[in-house]
């Protein structure tokens, strides 16, 4: 996560800014992704060296390679929030004054999470199609080049193929992981059947997962010997630019891109001018921006494997086999803002990291469920299944996510649940590998007790007690707590008491992570929020419409820091 190389700073020349007849300084600060920082770092020379000035202010423009992921985690700081699964950026990773990540999916991550995160501009400079990149003998043997290959065809070698080994870079790390990440998951559909195949389909790719793109391509055969081709990684999520960069080196095996339909959005890289920089900056940032439309550029992207953001290719451009030339919709996508995430929102990124931080990061979960009487309300759009049993369909499909990596308990809560407690452990938090059984029959006792009322405060503080006091280190400590009401518990605890003992209870050595969902619209998102604002991570997650309570869930997995929505 550490930044890759300082390409350029370009306080070049000021003896020739000064006979431009330009004085003072503006130095604007420029972080790219490693694969379009040279032409970028290229045209900001060029501009400097023909005397780059703003109202006559001279202007240097110092470009930096970093990691997207890596400025993701400095926006996040400065915010003072999290993105799931990134590490704290680095002490010297800066917020930059213009960042150009390669993918707006970036943008609409830091968003979600922190609501003062408005960057402008966002239009894009550069694009380059999301393909599978595979090895060409292997390729071969599934009909390449005549062929033509859909997402549901890969979801399928996924599964049921044993020769063919896959992987993938991290998608909570990386956009172009991400963005395979996203297409097999709409490949694999709706309903129980899908989400078997799209689980099988996620630890398939898991068992080959990279964090960093590097790594994973070093996994692709480093031979012509037909045993390693292989026992090597035999297909990955790439961008195009990837596979032009890695034919580029002659490697003993070359790389196919594989153009798979639907055609996944593709990265853009967006031009985004962090907010609340001074306005001289801001004004060289646009005029920088118009140094970025010229043919030299488009000519230093095409080097670099990438397109122009219209879809077209520079002069040297090494057009893989069977690259497609740029369509309209694609063309028409880069004239708006974030060409990546369009279509796209901040819940459908959410709900996929969800699914991958299930299956590929530890935790420890406490899982606790409102079994009041309003839990017997059907559900419309459920097929008037009960708000019990929706609940219990969706922790069934969380439950099959979970990787045995994963510790998970069990508890009820309405009204006299265990003597006068208003909640009842069903099963401790327990690994999965040795109790999943226990936990898949505690769900079916998710069931609503009749004339039962809602003890929210008093379980609420039980609940985070038990977590804290069984913390384990190194993995994500959670309390996951689903109602569909208001408290409602004359005998218990009050919410000023309930409040005051959660901060007494925060400890930032064994920090717990307290997430609320609310079912339906009887809750009061005023109260939950109340609660997890006295805690340090967490926060409320609304599912007005029952039936969509799996989403809410799979959302409240992936947001580290928490959502009011």
């Amino acid at each position: 996560m550490a930044i890759v190389v300082v390409l350029a700073g370009s306080y070049y020349g000021y003896q020739q800014l000064s006979d431009h007849k330009c004085t003072g300084s503006i130095q604007l600060n420029v972080a790219a992704a490693t694969e379009i920082a040279p032409a970028v770092s290229s045209a900001a020379q060029r501009w400097v060296q023909d005397g780059a000035n703003v109202n006559g202010t001279c202007v240097a423009v110092n470009v930096q390679a970093m990691l997207p992921a890596t400025v993701a985690s400095a926006v996040a700081r400065e915010h003072k929030v999290t993105l799931t699964g990134l590490p704290a950026a680095p002490a010297d990773a800066a917020v930059p004054d213009v960042w150009i990540a390669d993918s707006s999916t970036w943008l609409l991550r830091l968003k979600s999470e922190a609501p003062g995160f408005t960057p402008t501009d966002l239009k894009p400079l550069a694009q380059s199609p999301i393909v599978v990149g595979m090895p060409e003998p292997v390729a071969q043997t599934i009909g390449w080049p005549d062929k033509k290959l859909g997402w549901k065809d890969l979801l399928g070698l996924l599964t049921t193929n044993t020769q063919i080994r896959t992987g993938t870079t991290d998608p909570i790390r990386d956009a172009t992981g991400l963005s395979g990440l996203l297409a097999l998951g709409q490949a694999a559909g709706a309903g129980d059947k899908a989400q078997a195949l799209k689980v099988g389909a996620l630890r398939a790719l898991a068992q080959g997962a990279s964090n960093l793109k590097p790594d994973l391509l070093q996994k692709f055969p480093q031979s012509a010997d037909p045993n390693d081709i292989a026992t090597s990684l035999s297909a990955a999520p790439l961008s195009e630019a990837d596979v032009v960069s890695y034919n580029a080196q002659k490697p003993p095996v070359p790389l196919v891109a594989l153009y798979m339909e639907p055609s996944p959005p593709p990265l853009d890289y967006p031009y985004a001018v962090m907010p609340e920089i001074e306005i001289t900056k801001s004004s060289a940032a646009e005029a920088l921006r118009s140094q970025l439309q010229s043919s030299s550029f488009k000519d230093a992207l095409a080097t670099a494997g990438l397109r122009a953001a219209d879809g077209s290719v520079g002069t040297g451009f090494a057009k893989p086999v069977g690259a497609p030339a740029a369509s309209p919709a694609v063309t028409a996508a880069a004239n708006s803002a974030g060409s990546a995430a369009a279509g796209l929102d901040a819940s459908t990124l959410s709900q996929a990291l969800g699914s991958w931080a299930a299956i590929t990061l530890p935790g420890r979960v406490l899982a606790v469920f409102d079994v009041s009487g309003s839990m017997a309300e059907p559900v419309p759009t459920a097929g008037g299944a009960t708000r019990a049993k929706v609940t219990q369909g969706a922790a069934t499909q969380g439950l099959a996510l979970f990787d045995d990596k994963w510790a998970v308990g069990t508890w009820l809560f309405s009204t006299d649940m265990d003597g006068t407690k208003p909640y009842k452990e069903i099963v401790p938090i327990s690994p999965l590998a040795s109790r999943r059984t226990d936990l898949q029959n505690a769900i079916a006792k998710i069931v609503p007790k009749k004339d039962g009322n809602t003890g929210l405060y008093d379980t609420v503080l039980a609940a985070y007690k038990n977590v804290e006091d069984t913390w384990q280190p190194g993995k994500i400590n959670t309390v996951l707590l689903f109602t569909d009401g208001k408290n409602d518990n004359p005998e218990g605890i009050k919410q000023a008491t309930l409040i005051a003992q959660l901060k007494k209870l925060n400890n930032p050595k064994r920090p717990v992570r307290l997430v609320i969902i609310g079912i339906g619209n009887e809750v009061d998102r005023n109260e939950l929020q109340t609660i997890t604002s006295a805690t340090p991570a967490g926060g409320v997650f609304i599912a007005e419409d029952p039936a969509k309570i799996g989403e809410i869930f799979l959302e409240a997995i992936a947001n580290r820091t928490g959502a009011q929505g």
